[in-house]
């Protein structure tokens, strides 16, 4: 909603200093959103004068239609004689009355005038367009022609109110009585403490019977109709100046004098209206439902198709109006047109008037579906004052008698449904317990008294409502509007106390160890959506039995390629992986942590909780039993250079073993020991894939896997060469750790390092015989590290080299060869034992 401030002051008696941030920063406190202040005319100079153009010769022999003019400015030049003017455009003629710009003034855009030679003549000004000088679209994209009973020489700044401010409002849906002056200037009232001048006072004549007639079929969707005719109007007659200003102000383009009256009076006191042409209307006009299907023609040249839940004015030809969005064309106000031979002036001469309030919620839907916004369907939508209807209507009546010199018809139509006003009713002393402060009755009822209500009571006030208030509708609406007169930065500031004891969860703790610990071995953390498509699945190769296909589908999904909830974290890790590869970023480590959804055997049916209190301990545990399980899981995923080649020296390509080793790094965090061993599942390389295995309740079970891709699924998902990932369950990694972490024992005392080279079968897995050495080196073994694997015919066909480094410590004593070969010998014999290895050279 634009607000020009001149405007604004014919309604309250601003302070004379007053400027329009002054203003904005008043209506600001009250809760209104003013986006903007913009200032008209700034940087105008003059002079800036009426003129009247004497003479017009067409300048031939130049690509555009060029006219030098000689136009009467009066004294404003300072010498009286006619001015010389070159002009391009063609909207004007001798004798017409023009703005003329003179040497030395200067336009908006500090845009400066001076006499310049032009087209072979000189140009001693100019003359403007409403372009030119800021006032917006005036419908002619032409020069401003004036009407001729302004004099020659007059101020044209004055005028034509080229200065002035104006305050861009940004009106929420509750505050739908702001979208007009008359509501704006109420806010302006209240936050100045000033007296009103409501422009709906007005003396409306009582309703009669032989007004216009009007039939409301549907009195729930049209609970108010109001009509008036206007006979005898002037076809040839223009909007006023001010008038037409006004609307510009507001940003509505003028367009003839009957619209241009409704489009002011709607601005005015917030109620659409709309003129019909009488001549075009048949019979007695109606409001009615729409036949589904029905066809109409509004006032754009669309012929759209209605639905039942329309709602039409009609006449006895059918819809002629689509109810508080848009008239339509067949009873259009006619444009006046002028007969080049006999010069008479033919147009709409009668109109009926229509001042309705129509359902806020069929006006919505109808705009919606049609997407037909309107200034009226935005007004309808938000709340209109129903009794404003009849005083919309007087203004136009009398606004059109003054105007257009028409004549008011003594009937006057006013259908109404019965209703009874709102009445709240509420303690005293409840706003303060909603602010927190205390405010006192005194002042609870004056300024629901400011806002319009009426309000009896005591300690129990009963609050009648005003009409234009269509907003509230309980305690807390009245509460929040003394809160807001009284000020938002009146509140006290509280912090919130904060019981001690409560901090993260030991799972919330893990999940952010856990993404420090990745992000600091250098993954770059990706959030995807949780959604993913069934097809992902084969091209994952998991088998057809696999309970990562059993999945939770939503009702109504963002898409219907991804309808189900996800069951892995690879498919949004791996996208995001292929999307960077294709931008030219070809060294990647992601990692992501996040909820999976496992379906349950037995699906359940979530119950409907109620709304009008706190659902019951009972309601919420049937709520969550229907929900499926939701694991949280984490994954990696790798693709070329792990380590960049430099100066330093070469660089190493991304493989299986750093998704293994990320999964190594993330049990460290959890406080517990992984066991890694050779496995096969779905997604990965069947040879170059590690099965992740933690002990939970003495069993051991798998939670996770990790390895290099397979090739096929490299090329069904579009992945880089040699992709490589990890995906583990961080529940059951945590459920294995315990809830404590051990801190590192740290020893005073030297270590004792042994190397072993084992020969075991190429089929015994390098972990088996890790934890045959681990137990048989007992308690002294400080640590354990693989650093060579060797085949050839050295070790014989189908035999591998196993090296270990063995690094044993004790807590009290330094260690001696012989303890520290004792130890050695005993894991390498409880190897043999287990997995049939023998010291290489032996």
């Amino acid at each position: 909603m634009r607000v020009p401030l001149s405007w604004l002051r014919e309604y309250v008696d601003l302070p004379a200093g007053e400027s329009g941030r002054d203003v904005a920063a008043k209506l600001v406190d009250a809760g209104l959103e003013v986006e903007t202040v913009e200032q008209l005319g700034g940087g105008l100079k003059g002079p800036l004068v009426v003129g009247q153009v004497l003479t017009i010769e067409e300048l031939e022999g130049f690509r555009k239609p060029i006219r030098f003019c000689t136009v009467d400015v009066g004294s404003a030049n300072g010498t009286g004689e006619p001015q010389e003017i070159v002009c391009g455009a063609r909207n004007f003629a001798v004798g017409d009355k023009v703005v003329v710009v003179l040497p030395g003034a200067v336009l908006p855009g500090d845009f400066a005038i001076a006499s310049r030679k032009t087209y072979g003549r000189t140009s001693h000004g100019m003359i403007c367009s409403g372009d030119e000088l800021g006032m917006g679209d005036d419908g002619t994209h032409g020069i401003i022609v004036l009407p001729p009973e302004h004099e020659v020489g007059t101020d044209a700044i004055e005028l034509l109110q080229l200065v002035d401010e104006v305050l861009d409002i940004d009106i929420t849906p509750d505050r739908g009585y702001c979208m007009s002056m008359r509501g704006v200037a109420r806010e302006a009232a209240t936050a100045y403490g000033l007296p009103l001048r409501d422009p709906a006072l007005l003396d409306v004549p009582a309703p009669n019977s032989y007004g216009y007639p009007v039939k409301v079929d549907d009195p729930a969707g049209c609970d108010r109709f109001t009509a008036r005719t206007v006979t005898g109007l002037d076809p040839d007659a223009r909007s006023p100046i001010w008038l037409t200003r006004r609307l510009q102000k507001a940003g509505m383009r003028p367009i003839s004098l009957a619209v241009d009256i409704t489009n002011y009076v709607m601005l005015e006191l917030g109620q659409p209206l709309h003129a019909y042409d009488r001549a075009s209307v048949e019979g007695a006009i109606g409001v009615r439902r729409a036949e589904q299907g029905e066809k109409f023609t509004t006032l754009d040249g669309v012929k759209r198709t209605l639905d039942a839940e329309d709602l039409v004015i009609t006449d006895n030809s059918g819809p002629i109006g689509l109810a508080g969005v848009m008239g339509g064309a067949n009873t259009e106000i006619a444009d006046s047109v002028t007969d080049p031979e006999t010069g008479a002036v033919t147009g709409t001469t009668d109109v009926v008037i229509e001042a309705a309030h129509f359902d806020s919620v069929s006006i919505s839907r109808t705009a919606r579906r049609l997407k037909l916004s309107s200034e009226a369907s935005k007004r309808f939508e938000r709340g209109v004052d129903p009794q404003a209807a009849a005083a919309a209507a007087q203004r136009t009546v009398d606004l059109l008698v003054l105007l257009a010199g028409g004549t008011a018809e003594a009937g006057v139509t006013e259908v109404i449904a019965p209703g009874a006003p709102r009445t709240i009713a509420m303690p005293a002393d409840h706003p303060d317990r909603v602010a927190g402060m205390e405010y006192g009755r005194e002042t609870v009822v004056r300024r629901l008294q400011e806002i319009g209500c009426d309000v009896y009571g005591q300690d129990e006030l009963v609050v009648t409502v005003p009409s234009w208030r269509p907003d509230l509708a309980a305690p807390n609406d009245l509460a929040e509007e003394v809160i807001r007169l009284e000020g938002y930065g009146n509140l006290p500031s509280t912090l919130p106390q904060v019981p001690s004891g409560r901090g993260l969860t030991a799972r919330q703790q893990l999940h952010r160890r856990v993404g420090r610990a990745l992000a600091g071995a250098g993954y770059v953390e990706a959030l995807s959506y949780p959604f993913i498509g069934e097809g992902v699945f084969d091209q994952l190769q998991l088998p057809a039995h696999d309970v990562a296909r059993q999945v939770v589908k939503l009702v109504n999904p963002i898409s219907d390629e991804e309808p189900a909830l996800r069951t892995t974290l690879l498919p949004g890790l791996l996208g995001a992986l292929r999307r960077n590869d294709s931008r030219g970023s070809h060294d990647l480590a992601l990692f992501e942590t996040g909820s999976v959804f496992r379906a349950a055997a037995q699906p359940g049916v979530a119950v409907r909780l109620p709304v009008d209190r706190r659902p019951t301990d009972e309601e919420i545990a049937t709520l969550n039993a229907a929900l499926p399980a939701q694991p949280r899981y984490a994954a990696v995923v790798l693709a070329g250079a792990r380590e960049q080649a430099g100066w330093w020296g070469k660089g190493r390509p991304a493989d299986w073993a750093d998704a293994v080793q990320a999964a190594r790094a993330l049990a460290v965090e959890a406080g517990t020991e992984l066991v890694v061993r050779q496995g096969q599942y779905g997604p990965w390389h069947p040879g170059r894939c590690a099965e992740l295995v933690v002990t939970l309740g003495g069993v051991e079970q798998v939670i996770g896997h990790a390895g290099e891709l397979h090739p096929r699924v490299v090329k069904a998902m579009g992945l880089p060469a040699r992709t490589s990932a990890m995906e583990i369950d961080l529940d059951r990694l945590a459920a294995a750790g315990g809830e404590a972490l051990q801190a590192p024992r740290i020893s005073s005392f030297p270590v004792a390092t042994q190397d072993v080279a084992l020969i075991v079968d190429a089929s015994v897995p390098a972990s088996s015989v890790e934890a045959a050495l681990r137990k048989g080196a007992g308690e002294l073994l400080e640590s354990l590290r693989l650093f060579d694997v060797f085949t050839g015919e050295q070790v014989g066909e189908g035999k591998k080299s196993l090296a270990y480094a063995l690094r044993f410590r004790a807590a009290d004593r330094t260690l001696t060869a012989e303890e520290s070969t004792a130890a050695r010998d005993a894991a390498v014999a409880l190897a043999g034992e287990r997995t049939g290895a023998v010291l290489r050279g032996a």
